[in-house]
């Protein structure tokens, strides 16, 4: 898949002639089923055309510069990962475009121009409730309005699981919860979390269960706390394993809130600290708690181990 960064106004053309382009528009973020729809599309109307598919995305996020926001926002797919899973699907052009306050400004009309005639753009494709331009004042019946024959498109209507829209937001929300399992069933993936094993405090490896402190990507958002059934990637091989996201209070101080994520890795005795790896979570299987002392923390870890190896066992 080729990548071409794309920033308004200095950087707009494209570096090589791409020729015709079947194009998705959207943010993607959690790239979940809904947008899977929207990107199969494109990349479905590519073939019939015998062009190229592609996706425009945006970054950073638009409520970073349109909200005033100050704090990080946290990505279900930051944009290394959301670019892998693109790849996947089988678009051959990403471009992405930065998010700033002098985008921000285009109206709908500059914007159409700017990233969809002058990229050579031939058929778009993206969601009923997709917006663009300065105060989302652009809708795909703008984009239908402006497109004086050059292109045609394809407006993709809400997607639902359970009679509810399938959304980022609604992801995150179930993510929040901890609800690991219903997130798969929307993304039509397990969630995944990269990150790189750094030094914890070992305790771990004294009381027979030694665990991966996985410090995530920045921005990178987290599940709820709890103990987790989690498949941990590691140099490539995929391996069964029990994490525990939270704040240790059996042996930390309540006071002390830095959040940690442990994974104890199934039949695995290797050292590695320094090694990014990516965390699956399938599912949930208790609320973290604080025990009476190690022995009652020891019995738990081993019913919690023993829980994934049976819920493991009806994935194979």
């Amino acid at each position: 898949m080729k990548i071409i960064y794309l920033n308004y106004p200095n950087q707009m053309k494209t570096e090589e002639d791409l020729g015709a382009l079947s194009m998705a528009l959207g943010f993607f973020d959690g790239v979940h089923k809904g947008h899977q729809r929207v990107i199969g599309e494109a990349v479905k109307r590519a073939k019939e055309q015998n062009i190229k598919s592609a996706v425009m995305t945006f970054d950073p996020h638009p409520s970073l510069v349109l909200g005033g926001r100050k704090e990080e926002v946290f990505y279900i797919t930051p944009l290394q990962q959301k670019l892998e899973i693109l790849k996947e699907i089988g678009v051959e052009v990403c471009f992405i475009v930065r998010f700033t306050s002098e985008f921000a400004k285009l109206t709908p009309e500059q914007f159409i121009q700017h990233f969809v005639k002058e990229l050579n753009v031939v058929h778009v494709t993206a969601g009923f409730d997709f917006s663009f331009g300065c105060f989302g004042q652009g809708n795909m019946k703008t984009m239908a309005d402006c497109s004086e024959g050059t292109y045609s498109i394809s407006t993709i209507p809400k997607q639902e699981d359970s009679q509810e829209k399938i959304s980022s937001t609604r992801i995150r929300s179930l993510l929040k919860e901890g609800d690991v399992e219903q997130v798969c069933r929307l993304l039509g993936r397990p969630f995944q979390v990269v990150g790189t094993v750094v030094n914890g405090d070992k305790r771990g490896r004294t009381i027979g269960f030694p665990t991966a402190n996985v410090e995530p990507e920045l921005g990178t958002f987290v599940p709820g706390r709890g103990v987790y059934a989690v498949r941990i990637r590691v140099q490539e091989t995929l391996y069964d394993g029990v994490c525990n996201i939270g704040y240790k209070p059996t042996f930390n101080n309540p006071d002390e809130k830095k959040l940690s994520i442990e994974v104890y890795i199934l039949n695995f005795n290797k050292d590695i600290y320094g090694e990014q790896v990516a965390v699956e979570w399938h599912q949930r299987i208790r609320d973290e708690q604080k025990f009476s002392g190690i022995e009652e923390l020891k019995t738990q870890i081993q019913q919690d181990k023993e829980t994934a190896i049976r819920f493991f066992e009806t994935l194979n």
